[in-house]
């Protein structure tokens, strides 16, 4: 009889099945199809117009697939009678814009959704952005406002914004690709600590260096396909095909 416990821990929190989006006539995802496994740091790479960010907001349903299905532990996302917003209570995501209320300070900002979704008194949520600030790098900043704060300590906020809200999955769409090259660092800095202490995570992003240190398997989209996926040093090393190996040796020139 098998364990019951390693049969479900080999299960994976998010498995997408023959994921089809489209814009119109334009087809931008074409049939993407993968599993991600608790724990696990999924970084994935492409040209512009790839695929890479639809796929991603049609994870937590920010886009509507047109097809296709998206299991989040054990449930069927897609399904009519899904609750949306509990399913983005559980999936945090981080954009490339922080989109922060500039008229609320760094600790107001982390406890608003505490206090609107979750419900949770205020004197919790304060106590939870405070922890979420520090673990960011922040405690010195929970009283400045978004426009004392650099691009990347805005961001930082933005992820301890996400990470108060108790995710099981992360989700970040180009979390760096709007930051001055010198603020880039601290941001990644925080994902690597993340997925040092086990935080599933799905990276959309350009940086190379973070994907061959940090992810447990890297994906290459192109044309709405997942043209390849794999451990990073066979995808960056040994790519099995000419389209990620182009797209590798352009991005590292």
């Amino acid at each position: 009889m098998p364990d019951t416990a390693t049969a479900s821990a080999t299960e994976p929190i998010l498995s997408v099945r023959n994921l089809h989006k489209s814009f119109g006539s334009t087809d931008v995802l074409k049939g993407i199809s993968l599993d991600i496994r608790k724990g696990e740091v999924v970084v994935v790479l492409g040209p512009s117009g790839s695929g890479k960010s639809t796929m991603l907001r049609c994870l937590n349903r920010l886009e509507e697939p047109t097809s296709g299905q998206i299991i989040f532990e054990g449930e069927d996302i897609c399904a009519s009678k899904t609750d949306v917003n509990s399913i983005r209570e559980r999936m945090g995501m981080v954009f490339q814009q922080f989109n922060l209320f500039p008229h609320l300070d760094a600790l107001h900002n982390v406890m608003l959704a505490q206090e609107k979704v979750l419900k949770r008194p205020k004197e919790e949520a304060e106590r939870v952005a405070r922890e979420q600030l520090a673990r960011v790098g922040l405690a010195d900043r929970a009283e400045y406002f978004p426009d004392e704060l650099s691009g990347g300590q805005q961001q930082r906020v933005a992820i301890a914004r996400a990470l108060a809200m108790d995710p099981h999955v992360m989700l970040f769409d180009e979390a760096t690709s709007a930051l001055d090259p010198e603020l880039v660092r601290g941001v990644l800095d925080v994902m690597r600590e993340l997925a040092q202490g086990g935080m599933t995570m799905v990276v959309v992003t350009h940086e190379m260096g973070f994907a061959r240190d940090v992810a447990d398997r890297v994906i290459f989209m192109e044309g709405g396909y997942i043209v390849e996926e794999g451990a990073p040093e066979q995808v960056f090393e040994h790519p099995t095909s000419e389209r990620t190996r182009a797209f590798i040796g352009q991005v590292a020139s």
